[in-house]
């Protein structure tokens, strides 16, 4: 089974995404992780299900939240049988800084 691990900087994507949920629905921020935990474990089974980018190595998992949701920038390394989830947006954020 491939393993899945989050780059520290996808990390405080995340914590970023909650914290400014927070100040407006505290229950949907407390559901953020596991929306994107849900969504990122699909890597598990499929870990090419991801869109890829300009750079080769690279995907993007478009993870559903209503009428939004949010984008997982990630990598696969074959090899290793590894996901490396790296960044974390919004979809209504303009890229990844």
């Amino acid at each position: 089974m491939i393993e899945i691990s989050f780059h520290p900087r996808a990390q405080q994507d995340i914590a970023r995404l909650v914290n400014f949920l927070m100040e407006f629905d505290a229950d949907a921020a407390l559901a953020t992780f596991d929306i994107i935990d849900d969504g990122v474990s699909l890597l598990r089974k499929h870990p090419e299900i991801g869109r890829p980018t300009e750079e080769k190595c690279l995907r993007e998992l478009v993870i559903s939240r209503g009428n939004t949701g949010y984008v997982a920038l990630y990598e696969f390394d074959e090899l290793r049988e590894l996901v490396i989830v790296l960044k974390v947006k919004h979809q209504r954020e303009s890229d990844f800084n």
